[in-house]
């Protein structure tokens, strides 16, 4: 019997179409039966975010983070042509009219595949972001897990 194959993805990016490479990676390696962890960082943990505001205590600077990043997937920006905002809209209108999957359904895709969605617990503390205000069914771990993933990783990807 073979050993399953296992892709590691670090999202560390919260432009949008960054993250949505990174999940249809993510979706067709488990699709090809890999098991597959992204670890989301830094900005790439807005991707994580619920699109809702959450009511939470926190410290005036970490509001003030709260308040900058974007609320979810689809608030994303684009690393490219965002043009103010209207970059992701026409970007948008083309996947629309292409049946291209948007953000949060890829994330949807992934957990229904069993992709491990972590959360990096060290930027949670630093960007003030809790975990009533992260999607439900999501790993928190720390770099030391990732790397224990990684390590036995086939493929290994930063994004």
């Amino acid at each position: 019997m073979t050993e399953k194959k296992k892709t590691t993805i670090v999202l560390f990016s919260g432009d949008y179409d960054k993250a949505m490479a990174a999940y249809i990676i993510a979706n067709g390696a488990a699709a090809y039966d890999h098991e597959v962890t992204i670890f989301h960082t830094f900005w790439g943990l807005n991707a994580l975010r619920k699109d809702e505001n959450i009511q939470v205590k926190k410290s005036f600077m970490e509001k003030m983070f709260g308040k900058m990043m974007p609320r979810g997937p689809e608030n994303m920006g684009l690393s490219k042509m965002n043009f103010a905002g209207f970059g992701p809209k026409m970007i948008k209108d083309v996947m629309k009219k292409h049946n291209a999957m948007p953000l949060s359904n890829l994330i949807e895709m992934a957990q229904e595949q069993d992709v491990k969605l972590v959360a990096c617990t060290m930027t949670m503390d630093l960007l003030g972001l809790q975990q009533e205000e992260l999607l439900n069914n999501i790993e928190y771990a720390g770099v030391a897990a990732y790397l224990a993933d990684a390590e036995d990783g086939n493929v290994n990807l930063f994004i």
